[in-house]
């Protein structure tokens, strides 16, 4: 099993600046090797044709002075491409001068200069894939100049020197801008496609962020409304079970119902969760508020006021024309506020008012007085319930005020707005209370 320890890599991949200096190495000393090879065998081979010489190379002796003054410049040329990494056009033109060097000191070796292209081919490459071709073709002109005029000096033609420029820089040059180009593409394709990747998961990262904080938000609603009612019914029971064991039996009969509740609406919440289990109830409605005050009432005093206009009469529902998500999070508003009420304002009277008159929002408020009793100490990590009200108030465009009242109670204060106008009637405005 390979091991995943960082210095065992390391050992292994090596350092990048010494892989840079090993290709470098291999690549001038295969330069060298080549053009040492073929400047030893070509006469040899030649002359080895059952017919006579096939080129009738007129070259040096080996180890003349024009033979090894030959040799020393391949040498050179080859040695040069070490820097090419670091310096690539300085390089190409010192690759592509010493040859005009050579030509001076050795006019004899006008069969073999041809193999002096060899190198610069090389550094035409190297520097090709290195340098952007907008920096590089001065670069590249003085590069094909003086590659024709070493040419021409052996030659006395300067078509011939021309050519060699051509073949010795500007097909490695075609060739080299061909292979940069599909490295880029694929290179940009590659990009495009972690690029997409990258995408895909910060979006499903966010889409999991909003399931889990609706998650939350759901199961803090329903957890604190019922289990805050069940913890205070436990405390009166308490002090009612010897004194008035009849008021005892009823809250323990009412503390069976809250959890029965508590049951249903977490079965609820699993069946909206998995597919293959239907939810078993349907959601909340503002309507749905007149039940949720009428179970309150069993551990507090609260009351109900219902302002309905005209829209609100008749055939028309309550909240006439707010969306489904929008009258979900008015309950769940409602229902943490009397949750919240109760925990910190126990026996304080409270009041819910549904103010449905205005044909364009509807204002929902919940009101408690002063806490007439201590209230139960509460973890320090709260605060919960206030921020997914605020949540749900965001998700769905509403305006929530929360805060102390003139008289030192509490308020929370949801205005809705309506999808479409609500319709209007023919009966003069009113309102209605439900105590």
């Amino acid at each position: 099993m390979a091991s995943a320890d960082p210095r065992t890599r390391t050992s292994r991949d090596g350092d990048p600046r010494a892989r840079d200096r090993r290709v470098d190495v291999l690549v001038a000393l295969g330069t060298a090797v080549v053009a040492l090879g073929l400047l030893i065998g070509l006469p040899p081979l030649d002359a080895l044709e059952p017919d006579g010489p096939a080129l009738a190379l007129r070259v040096p002796a080996p180890f003349t002075a024009a033979w090894t003054v030959l040799a020393l410049g391949l040498l050179a040329q080859s040695a040069a491409l070490l820097a090419a990494r670091r310096a690539p056009r300085t390089v190409l033109v010192a690759v592509s001068a010493l040859p005009v060097l050579v030509a001076a000191l050795a006019p004899q070796s006008l069969d073999l200069f041809g193999l002096t292209a060899l190198p610069v081919v090389v550094a035409v490459v190297l520097a090709a894939l290195r340098v952007p071709l907008a920096r590089l073709w001065p670069t590249l002109l003085v590069a094909g100049a003086l590659v024709a005029a070493g040419s021409a000096v052996l030659s006395g033609a300067l078509g011939q020197g021309v050519l060699q420029a051509v073949g010795a820089v500007g097909l490695p040059l075609l060739v080299t801008l061909l292979v940069r180009s599909r490295r880029e593409v694929r290179a940009a394709r590659t990009a495009e496609a972690s690029a997409v990747f990258r995408e895909q998961d910060a979006l499903v990262d966010a889409a999991v962020s909003r399931e889990r904080a609706a998650m939350a938000r759901e199961l803090h609603d329903i957890a604190a409304h019922h289990l805050s009612g069940i913890a205070l019914m436990a405390a009166v029971i308490d002090r009612q079970i010897d004194s008035d064991p009849e008021r005892a039996h009823e809250g323990a009969r009412q503390v069976r119902e809250q959890s029965t509740a508590v049951l249903d609406d977490l079965r609820r919440l699993v069946g909206l969760l998995r597919e293959d289990v239907p939810a078993e109830r349907a959601v909340e409605t503002v309507a749905g508020i007149v039940d949720l005050v009428e179970r309150a009432r069993f551990r507090s005093d609260v009351r109900l006021d219902v302002l309905a206009g005209d829209h609100a009469r008749g055939a028309q529902a309550l909240a006439d024309g707010v969306g489904p998500l929008a009258q979900l999070a008015a309950y769940r508003t409602v229902q943490e506020a009397l949750a919240n009420a109760a925990l910190h304002a126990p026996s304080a009277p409270c009041t819910v008012t549904v103010d449905d008159r205005d044909p364009t929002r509807v204002v929902i408020r919940v009101e408690n007085a002063p806490a007439a009793a201590p209230a139960a100490p509460t973890s320090p990590s709260g605060g919960n319930g206030l921020r997914g009200m605020r949540e749900r108030a965001d998700l769905v465009g509403a305006s929530l005020q929360t805060g102390p009242t003139a008289t030192g109670g509490w308020l929370v204060e949801l205005a809705l707005g309506r999808e479409a106008p609500a319709a209007p009637a023919q009966a003069a405005a009113g309102g209605g209370v439900v105590a």
